[in-house]
């Protein structure tokens, strides 16, 4: 396999938990030389959130699955950011590293010497990303942020649920603003290629939420009607939700007018596409409970994988509710390498699941397992810092290092 394309790229990455390391993984699988730093004590909060818990060394019990989901392709080293030795270990990485990583509380590094303004007087083409729940800025910039909270406040459970707000079923605000912090970064990267120098990123969980809502918020700002709960039905297309069958439930999704035509032929109903209640979609939307009713009746008569079968060969997008059992079965999952093994130190093989990026010249790789606890340490200083094995022993003894 070809070298990454962020192979000539150092991160230093000092957050934990889920938004930023989300980040720095993406930077890690696209070749980024990644170095996690965690505290002393214990590390990373995700390596205790369990069970289920990957096997320890002796017997024991090792790493969280939750945060193995997060860590591949770093290294680990632990370093006390409250000893001022510590800190200057912290600030020397950074002058050798192209992107700083934090999540912080807003200004919680300024103490220590490690925020961008400090960092900058030394590396002034540094890329260093702030990742906070509200932002530097605001009323609410000395707030933590938290998954859920963002959901609530942020307007996501408001339109997601049936009798009650419900939030997403993974932590979906972490994950985006990981995302969208992967490409902030890689804009700045390219921005200092072009002569721009560094420049600070303040990535918000709130600012990411608000951005997600898409066609709700457009929908609102535009027609001025706050959005309520739907369920699994979709504010803007009619049919587009699942519905009962003989077995279970499947999901069905009709796009544009002529997949309707198609939908309407395939239930025994073609005079619906000719109805003008149902012909146009707007229409659809504005009947849209009398359609879906007589949907309903229909395909309640019938098997899901009837109704698939049916369906597929019309072209109509549909596919049946899935647990996570069904989905990485699923030939589809299979013939794309969704998931893949590796060899965690200490605890054996684990399988995780795959980048969903496909470069055909620099495509994902992973070449190191999601790191135990301070597993590089001493590597990464003796590497880095040119530290001898007596300097990192000295340094654990005093507590500065793990």
């Amino acid at each position: 396999m070809s070298d990454g394309a962020l192979s000539h790229i150092k991160v230093l990455d000092l957050s934990r938990v889920l938004a930023g390391p989300w980040c720095a993984q993406i930077l890690g699988d696209l070749g980024a030389d990644v170095i996690k730093v965690e505290n002393p004590d214990g590390g990373d909060d995700t390596r205790g959130w369990g069970p289920p818990f990957m096997p320890g060394e002796g017997g024991g019990q090792g790493d969280a699955a939750y945060y193995l989901c997060a860590n591949r392709n770093k290294r680990s080293i632990a370093v006390n950011l409250r000893d001022p030795e510590g800190q200057a270990i912290i600030r020397k990485l950074a002058a050798q590293s192209d992107v700083v990583i934090e999540n912080y509380k807003t200004g919680g590094l300024k103490r220590f010497g490690l925020d961008y303004d400090s960092l900058k007087k030394e590396s002034p083409s540094i890329v260093y990303c702030s990742v906070t729940g509200f932002g530097q800025t605001g009323p609410n910039a000395h707030l933590p942020g938290y998954d859920f909270l963002i959901q609530a406040m942020g307007g996501l459970m408001s339109v997601t649920g049936e009798d009650a707000p419900v939030k997403v079923g993974v932590p979906i605000v972490d994950l985006f603003t990981g995302v969208y912090a992967a490409g902030a970064i890689l804009a700045a990267l390219v921005a200092r290629d072009q002569g721009k120098g560094g420049q600070y990123i303040d990535m918000a969980l709130f600012d990411v939420q608000a951005a997600m809502l898409a066609n709700q918020a457009c929908n609102f700002l535009v027609g001025g009607k706050v959005p309520g709960r739907m369920g699994n039905r979709h504010p803007n297309i009619v049919p587009y939700q699942d519905f009962p069958t003989a077995d279970g439930r499947i999901a069905v999704a009709v796009g544009a007018d002529r997949q309707f035509r198609a939908f309407a032929a395939v239930l025994g109903r073609p005079e619906w596409a000719d109805d003008p209640r149902y012909a146009r979609n707007s229409a659809r939307v504005e009947y849209r409970e009398e359609l879906c009713g007589e949907i309903a009746s229909i395909m309640r008569r019938r098997a899901s994988d009837e109704w698939r079968a049916e369906l597929d060969a019309a072209g109509i997008p549909c596919g049946p509710i899935q647990g996570l059992d069904g989905v990485f079965s699923e030939p589809q999952a299979v013939a794309r390498e969704l998931t893949f093994g590796m060899e965690v130190s200490g605890s054996g093989p684990a399988t995780l699941v795959a980048n969903p990026m496909r470069l055909s010249q620099t495509p994902p790789r992973y070449s190191k397992a999601p790191p135990r606890f301070a597993e590089h340490t001493a590597e990464v200083l003796q590497e880095r810092l040119g530290l001898s094995q007596n300097d990192v022993e000295r340094l654990k003894e005093l507590g500065i290092l793990a």
